[in-house]
C-alpha cells in the first residue's frame, strides 16, 4: 500500500514525487516510457522556477542549460522585431531535465516503474487499485500526470472538449548558428515555430501546425518546404542547420481545451490538468509548479484518506489561483499566431506599444515561486 501513485513521469509527475517522499511519503512512480527519453517540447523553463529549483536542489547546473534573456518574433513576411525578456528563462532538453529529477526522485526511495503502461485505476474506497502491464498496486491518492495526451483519457471517460482545428507538434535537435541568450518565435500560415539554444551546442527546433497543413502536403517535409519556408527566417534555418534525430519527434491531436482537475478521485497536475498554448512557452514551468502545489496541499493534509474532499477543494483552488489566467491568455494570444493578417498587425502592433507587448508576455508568464 503507497501513500500516493503518480501516474506518469513528466517533469510534474517526478516533481510532485520528489518533495512527497522528501517529507516521507511512501511513493510509486509509473512511467510508460523509461529515462532518457526525447519528448515533443519547447525546451523553454521560464525563471519564474528558479528560487523553487535551487531551494530544494533541484536546478541542474551542472548539465550547463541556457540562459535565455531576449525575444525574437517574425512573420511569414519576413518582418521580424526583438524584444527583452524582464523574467528571462533558460534551456534544457526534457532528455536530460527529465532523467536528472528521475534520478533525484529515485535516491529519495521513490519505487519507478519505468516501460510500465497504467491499464486502469479504480478507485475502491478509501483506495485506489491501479492495474498496470507488470502487475497491480494500490495507494491512498493517485495522481494523474501522464501529459498531453494518453490512452487513460479514454480509460477515465475524460470529458475533454474537441478541438475545432486538430493540431500537431514537430520537433527537431539539430547543432546551427543562432543567438544564445535568445528565444525566436516564427510565424508561417496556420502555426509557428519556436527555437532556442539548449544544453551543450545543440538547439530545440519546436512547431505547431494545424493538421490540415500536413493534410494538404503529404508529409512533413514537404510541408516544411511549401508552407514553414514561406517565412525567410525558418527556411534560412532549416537549410543551415545540422540536424540530429534521423526523424523528427512528432505528437498530433493536442488540445488546449479546458480540462477537468479531478476525474474519479484521481487528481490531475501538469499538461494533464491543462495545456498552455506552446507559443507561450511555459509549459514547463506550469508543470513544475503544479507537481509542487499538488505535493504541498496532499502533505499539509497529511495524505489522509478521509480528507480527499479537502485535498481536492484546495487543489482546484491553487491551480485555478496560480494557472487559470495564464491558460487564458495562451488561448487568446494563440489567434493572433498562424495568420499572415494576425502576425503582421500583431508584430506592428509591439513596434508601435513595446510597453503593451511586454505587457502581454506578462501575462502568459507567472510569478516567482519557491
Amino acid at each position: 500500500m503507497y501513500d500516493v501513485a503518480i501516474l506518469g513521469g513528466g517533469l510534474a509527475g517526478l516533481t510532485n514525487a520528489y518533495l512527497l517522499a522528501k517529507s516521507g511519503y511512501k511513493v510509486i512512480l509509473l512511467e510508460k516510457g523509461s529515462y532518457p527519453q526525447h519528448k515533443v517540447c519547447g525546451e523553454y523553463i521560464s525563471n519564474e522556477v528558479l528560487p523553487f529549483l535551487k531551494k530544494n536542489d533541484l536546478y541542474p547546473k551542472d548539465l550547463r542549460p541556457s540562459q535565455i534573456n531576449k525575444f525574437q518574433l517574425t512573420t511569414e513576411a519576413g518582418k521580424s522585431l526583438d524584444l527583452p525578456l524582464d523574467t528571462g528563462a533558460f534551456g534544457i532538453s526534457r532528455l536530460a531535465f527529465d532523467n536528472y529529477l528521475y534520478q533525484k526522485c529515485k535516491a529519495l526511495g521513490v519505487d519507478c516503474f519505468t516501460n510500465t503502461k497504467v491499464l486502469d485505476c479504480v478507485f475502491e474506497d478509501p483506495h485506489f487499485n491501479i492495474s498496470t502491464s507488470k502487475g497491480s498496486h494500490l495507494a491512498y491518492y493517485a495522481v494523474g500526470a501522464f501529459g498531453k495526451k494518453s490512452n487513460l483519457d479514454r480509460v477515465l471517460n475524460r470529458s475533454i472538449k474537441p478541438e475545432k482545428s486538430s493540431y500537431l507538434a514537430v520537433k527537431y535537435h539539430v547543432r546551427t548558428d543562432f543567438a544564445l541568450d535568445t528565444v525566436a518565435l516564427h510565424n508561417f500560415r496556420g502555426g509557428y515555430c519556436g527555437v532556442n539554444k539548449i544544453e551543450d551546442d545543440l538547439y530545440n527546433i519546436c512547431y505547431l501546425t494545424q493538421g490540415s497543413n500536413l493534410k494538404q502536403s503529404g508529409s512533413i517535409q514537404s510541408m516544411e518546404t511549401d508552407i514553414l519556408f514561406k517565412n525567410p527566417y525558418l527556411k534560412e534555418l532549416f537549410k543551415s542547420s545540422d540536424f540530429i534525430f534521423d526523424n523528427p519527434l512528432i505528437i498530433n491531436q493536442i488540445n488546449f481545451n479546458n480540462k477537468q482537475l479531478i476525474e474519479g478521485n484521481m487528481i490531475m497536475c501538469g499538461d494533464t490538468a491543462g495545456l498552455i498554448t506552446p507559443l507561450c512557452g511555459n509549459g514547463m514551468a506550469i508543470a513544475i509548479h503544479s507537481g509542487k502545489l499538488l505535493a504541498e496541499v496532499i502533505i499539509q493534509k497529511k495524505a489522509r484518506p478521509d480528507l480527499r474532499r479537502e485535498v481536492q477543494d484546495l487543489y482546484k483552488f491553487q491551480w485555478t489561483r496560480w494557472f487559470s489566467n495564464r491558460l487564458m491568455w495562451g488561448r487568446n494570444l494563440q489567434v493572433l499566431f498562424g495568420s499572415h493578417i494576425l502576425s503582421s498587425a500583431t508584430l506592428a502592433m509591439a513596434k508601435s506599444f513595446p510597453t503593451l507587448a511586454q505587457k502581454l508576455i506578462s501575462k502568459t508568464h507567472g510569478k516567482s515561486f519557491s
